[in-house]
């Protein structure tokens, strides 16, 4: 990238923030799941110090609640609005999706944070796989439903962005399995190969959204290696990143959730990215390199947004 803050593995959300608050203020910025001590709620920790508006989410009003009263106690003067989002129910992101339409403020930014990962197999109201419906169905029907707002946020000098927040899981296997993804089969389904499939699907769809959107959106995908959630540990020990005292393994260095949070930032406020659509970020640059070739794939990111379309019911119109 040109030239401006240089950022490493040890680069902190609050370092990108500071960077880049000139780019954040101003803005109305919308992240999804932002529980405690995850980076999604990091992230929305330090944009909320300089941006105009941070719209947090979460399935669960109370955890939400203690989000919005830990942002305020740091910084005060925050204009937080707290959204119930359940991103594995239609019915609940359309809801949301029409709250935020019939708002008066825009909507420069949307992150898509909120991920559900290494879950055993169960089917949503809507007759999908909890994962691929959390992960990519859900954001991908939120991210269509609000392109419009998106959209009306655009000048002259700036595009409006969308960030999906992805893992070194979108390298697992041999990525999007379209059959699996359309006719779940508990017979077939390995919690591993879902959160890799869903980690996959992501950084297809902000490939796809950049082409289709013909430089009216920039969307972005970061690379994280933070799993707070109970239900991932067992997961990670198999694979050697955690020990038996849960702690990180040595030899697979890990991020705190400040640092790793920072790329989320960098995806969404730095102006050197604009001419970067769809890039892949590592440590808050840019690492093409770093995709798995099904999950840059222009013919997989073509196949998956028409079969997620049909999945959804609807088209995505820009």
């Amino acid at each position: 990238m040109s030239t401006g803050p240089t950022f490493s593995f040890a680069t902190t959300a609050d370092d990108v923030a500071t960077a880049f608050l000139d780019e954040i203020k101003g803005k109305d910025v919308l992240i999804t799941g932002t529980s405690l001590k995850g980076i999604g709620f990091e992230a929305a920790r330090v944009i909320a110090k300089y941006a105009n508006r941070v719209i947090i989410t979460g399935y669960n009003a109370k955890r939400l609640k203690l989000s919005e009263e830990a942002i305020k106690k740091e910084t005060p003067q925050a204009n937080i609005y707290s959204l119930v989002l359940d991103l594995s129910s239609f019915a609940s992101v359309r809801k949301a999706a029409a709250e935020i339409n019939a708002q008066p403020e825009p909507l420069h930014v949307l992150i898509n944070n909120a991920a559900s990962s290494f879950v055993d197999f169960k089917l949503t109201v809507d007759g999908l796989e909890t994962q691929l419906a959390t992960d990519h169905v859900g954001p991908f029907l939120f991210t269509k439903l609000l392109a419009p707002k998106l959209l009306a946020s655009a000048t002259p000098t700036y595009t409006p962005r969308v960030v999906f927040v992805a893992s070194a899981a979108q390298g697992f296997g041999t990525g999007v399995d379209f059959d699996a993804l359309e006719n779940p089969d508990p017979a077939k389904y390995s919690k591993q190969s879902a959160y890799g499939q869903a980690k996959s699907a992501n950084v297809l769809t902000a490939i796809e959204l950049s082409k289709r959107s013909k430089g009216k959106i920039n969307a972005y995908i970061i690379f994280t290696n933070i799993f707070e959630k109970e239900n991932s540990i067992p997961t990670l020990q198999g694979f050697g990143a955690l020990g038996a005292d849960k702690k990180p393994n040595t030899e697979h260095p890990w991020k705190t959730i400040p640092q790793g949070a920072a790329t989320t930032v960098a995806a969404a406020f730095d102006p050197r990215l604009n001419d970067k659509p769809g890039a892949y970020l590592d440590n808050s640059t840019v690492a093409d390199n770093l995709l798995a070739p099904h999950s840059s794939d222009p013919v997989n990111a073509e196949k998956l947004w028409n079969i997620t379309e049909k999945i959804i019911g609807e088209t995505f119109v820009f």
